[in-house]
């Protein structure tokens, strides 16, 4: 017999996509608020009255499980484990926790990532970074210009996330690179109104001496005035947030 919702090859369409979307947001989001508290079992789907197969819960739960959210054994179902397992570093997770009641918080934890892992960043590429590299920086910073009256609209956050990826790629450290969806993810800022509409002028002058620096193969240079960038960012959290 097959799961409700699978098509008559038994493959899943395009409703179950969407229900396993749906699903896997409503527990994230519930884990990293705290709704569900560690221990506990995860709750029966609330999907607007839509009771997802028994293929979605599964495939929910085995990603919930990869990202460190849950435990799952055989007979005691899947339950939440304290926040110490969990992958941070996990994209959607980063995601959850910038879109939930502790966002400020996750936000500030973020900027200290960067500060730490940015400013060095910004220094090795002032040795590694190719040409393409390069160019990829100077077009995201460009971008922040051309968009900087709209600071909290897409086509800005896109043109910072560009540049903000670029440069830990261009490091040359592997390690280093594999973070760049962690400081990459700057939407929070923006899907919760702790953006102000135009750009701070100095941070875009920041950023196009960040990539002139990088070309130029100064990596004291780059690297302090990476530094000064992800000082500016938290700052501005902090202002907006406390209105």
């Amino acid at each position: 017999m097959k799961d409700k919702g699978t098509d008559g090859t038994g493959t899943a369409g395009a409703d179950e996509r969407s229900l396993h979307d749906r699903l896997l947001d409503e527990w994230g989001t519930a884990i990293v608020d705290g709704v569900i508290a560690p221990g506990e079992r995860l709750p029966e789907p609330e999907l607007d009255g839509e009771n997802p197969s028994r293929t979605v819960t599964r495939e929910a739960t085995r990603v919930l499980e990869s990202m460190g959210l849950v435990t799952v054994r055989r007979k005691a179902g899947a339950t939440v484990n304290p926040i110490r397992e969990w992958n941070m570093f996990d994209p959607q997770v980063v995601r959850w926790r910038l879109s939930g009641r502790y966002r400020l918080e996750a936000l500030h934890e973020l900027s200290q990532l960067r500060s730490a892992i940015e400013p060095l960043a910004a220094r090795l590429a002032a040795a590694h970074a190719t040409s393409e590299q390069w160019a990829a920086l100077t077009e995201a910073a460009i971008g922040m210009v051309s968009h900087s009256n709209h600071a909290d609209e897409p086509e800005y956050l896109e043109a910072d996330s560009l540049f903000h990826r670029t440069l830990v790629e261009a490091s040359g450290n592997l390690m280093i690179a594999d973070l760049a969806d962690v400081v990459a993810t700057l939407e929070g800022r923006t899907q919760h109104e702790l953006m102000p509409k135009t750009a701070n002028q100095e941070a875009l002058d920041l950023h196009s001496e960040v990539a002139a620096l990088v070309r130029k193969g100064d990596g004291d240079g780059a690297e302090a005035a990476m530094r000064r960038i992800v000082g500016e960012a938290d700052d501005a959290i902090t202002r907006i947030a406390r209105g």
